[in-house]
């Protein structure tokens, strides 16, 4: 699993690569809260393209940080995620909670708004 970070203005752009289980999940946490912890980052983009499965463990990743940000006033979007991964984001319900987009310039330029 790669983890790639960059901040565009107050957005964290999180690209993820690899699978979203068990065994990844709480490093992936860690890591994106330090950035949230460490900054002025209000707007959360999770880019999930390069992600090839997503557990329980993934989901409850990405609702804690959806959480998290949602406490601070911030955002949190999905970008790319492919066909299997966002079957199961639709069945779990997050896409309810956490708009998707096709690619992460789509959020950068309607916060550029």
């Amino acid at each position: 699993m790669e983890l790639e970070m960059r901040q565009v203005r107050n957005i964290l752009i999180v690209r993820i690569e690899g699978e979203m289980d068990m065994l990844r999940a709480d490093q992936i946490r860690e890591d994106i809260d330090k950035k949230l912890d460490n900054s002025e980052i209000r707007n959360l983009i999770l880019n999930l393209e390069k992600v090839t499965f997503i557990d329980s463990s993934g989901l409850g990743m990405i609702l804690g940080r959806y959480k998290k940000l949602n406490s601070k006033n911030g955002r949190m979007y999905i970008a790319g995620a492919r066909p299997q991964v966002e079957k199961i984001l639709y069945f779990s319900g997050i896409n309810k909670l956490i708009t998707m987009y096709r690619n992460e310039q789509d959020v950068i330029n309607l916060q550029g708004r």
